[in-house]
């Protein structure tokens, strides 16, 4: 799945080529909605929503995407050869006069009446990078349970909305602590700045075509997808293990020396790129 940044860039996207125009052609390659015809009907925006998408058109109606493993919107101007994948993947089309949004991927891909969106993503916590956005409920939230390992609790949507596996490591490295560190075990004062500091993270890489989380001139990244290679501040190879709840294990980036608390058995990944995560 994706980062809430990136949901967050593929809504702008979205809502830039489509919103206030009316819908020249609609075409749902799913077997539930192949009968759909949106044509004439006006797109109101497109919001996202931790890694939701919410695309609206009037009459109360509203088109819920999301992108997962490998999901992705492409937007097209009129007569531009669409080069999102090949045509079997491509599940939703919006067609105006001036553009095409192409959908390909999209393993959620429903329909509701706009009205009632909240029984979608009403569960979520605080959106990173939405109006809702409430540092303390995020904290409250992550600090609900404190026997959950931190990296699990950070990567749970229910407690704030928008962190993926990329994030979930760099964040852990930032506050100086292992993902397998039980949440309640994190000194408060780091527990205190955490919601801010994801918060600041993902606003400021929501207009970033890369992803930068160290200011440093030729690193994008501290610790995710950097294992064996040496820590930028300390020297130690990076470490990369899986972490999961049970349902899905993700691949995971840390600093032995730099940050604190529990870890198991790490996997060196020499050579070998990180799998697509959250």
């Amino acid at each position: 799945m994706p980062e809430g940044d990136t949901v967050w860039q593929a809504a702008r996207r979205l809502h830039d080529a489509l919103a206030g125009q009316v819908l020249t052609r609609s075409d749902f390659r799913v077997p539930k909605y192949a009968t759909v015809d949106l044509s004439g009907r006006r797109v109101l925006d497109t919001t996202p929503r931790g890694k939701h998408l919410l695309t609206r058109f009037e009459g109360g109606l509203t088109l819920h995407t999301h992108l997962r493993m490998e999901g992705a919107w492409k937007v097209y101007g009129t007569g531009e050869r669409w080069r999102g994948g090949p045509a079997h993947q491509i599940r939703a089309v919006l067609s105006t006069v001036d553009h095409t949004a192409v959908g390909y991927r999209l393993q959620v891909l429903e329909f509701l009446r706009t009205g009632e969106e909240e029984r979608t993503v009403g569960h979520l916590g605080p959106d990173l990078l939405g109006p809702d956005w409430n540092p303390d409920s995020a904290l409250a939230n992550l600090l609900s349970d404190p026997a959950r390992p931190l990296g699990e609790a950070l990567l749970d949507q229910r407690n704030l909305a928008g962190i993926g596996n990329i994030y979930k490591s760099e964040l852990c490295f930032l506050i100086g602590a292992t993902p397998w560190l039980p949440v309640g075990a994190l000194p408060a004062e780091r527990a205190a700045i955490l919601p801010g500091l994801a918060q600041r993270l993902l606003e400021a890489n929501r207009d970033r075509v890369v992803r930068r989380t160290t200011g440093l001139r030729d690193h994008d990244l501290y610790v995710y997808g950097r294992a064996p290679r040496p820590c930028l501040r300390c020297r130690t190879p990076i470490r990369l293990a899986d972490q999961g709840d049970g349902s899905r294990e993700r691949p995971t980036y840390w600093c032995p020396t730099c940050q604190t608390g529990p870890a198991p058995g790490s996997r060196r990944a020499h050579g070998t790129r990180p799998r697509t995560t959250d």
